[in-house]
């Protein structure tokens, strides 16, 4: 009996660990283009069997520490447009907390979702004249798509920067750069409104939560320090369209 309990230990020893290096990875990838990485977590979260009362909250819980952290550094860095981002967020954040609160299962929705990023990334990479921005937002229009990509957002889990970057991007309502800011801090305001929404699923987030933490928060200093200082705007283009792949890809493989 012992030894049954010391080898169940050592499982969910190994559990923790590998949901921390994957949390790790997930942040300094995400958090490079402003994004929480909540996709990526709750793919590692199902890989690691983790229960789905448990997934969601965990993501959001994690979303918004990378996120806070992003905003801070992006914002520092003068990167943040605020005409491109309170029209969403006053569309989003009421509907994030709506769709927190509501439970589905929807898969042949998230097939078409993935279908969608995928297009969206192949727009990303392809070549343009230059880094374009400077457009302004029609406010109805900025309020609308908030309303949908929060609504989304709550629903699944996520801080609907994946759905909001693109869109501005192609639009030219911002630089990439700038958009990576716009993005966290949008992620930050939804994924605090979906967890909101989703307080009845509180009492399930793990143990490993702490370890999880730690290890995100690490890898968001790398990927804010990336995205904010170092790298190019096409590194970032490419960067959120590879972003796009792996969200498209653990959408289509989820259950």
């Amino acid at each position: 009996m012992g030894g049954k309990r010391y080898i169940v230990a050592d499982f969910e020893l190994m559990q923790i660990e590998f949901l921390a290096l994957l949390a790790f990875g997930v942040a300094v990838l995400y958090s490079s283009v402003g994004h929480g990485g909540a996709s990526g977590y709750l793919a590692a979260m199902a890989l690691a069997g983790m229960a789905p009362a448990e997934m969601k909250p965990t993501a959001l819980a994690l979303n918004i520490l990378v996120a806070g952290l992003g905003t801070l550094r992006f914002l520092r860095a003068g990167l943040f447009e605020w005409r491109a981002f309170w029209p969403c967020a006053v569309g989003s954040i009421p509907f994030a907390f709506l769709g927190g609160a509501t439970v589905t299962a929807d898969v042949t929705y998230k097939r078409i979702l993935a279908v969608v990023l995928v297009l969206v990334a192949i727009a990303l990479v392809t070549p343009i004249a230059k880094d374009r921005g400077g457009r302004t937002m029609p406010v109805w229009i900025g309020v609308g798509i908030g309303i949908v990509i929060g609504f989304v957002s709550g629903l699944i889990g996520v801080g609907g920067g994946i759905f909001l970057s693109p869109i501005i991007i192609l639009s030219g309502w911002a630089s990439t750069r700038a958009t990576s800011g716009i993005a966290a801090l949008f992620i930050l305001v939804n994924s605090v409104a979906g967890l909101a929404g989703n307080l009845a699923s509180l009492k399930a987030l793990p143990d490993s939560l702490p370890w999880l933490a730690a290890a995100a928060f690490v890898g968001g200093l790398i990927g804010t320090e990336l995205g904010a200082r170092r790298l190019t705007p096409q590194w970032l283009r490419m960067l959120l369209s590879v972003v796009m792949v792996i969200a498209a890809f653990k959408l289509a493989t989820s259950k």
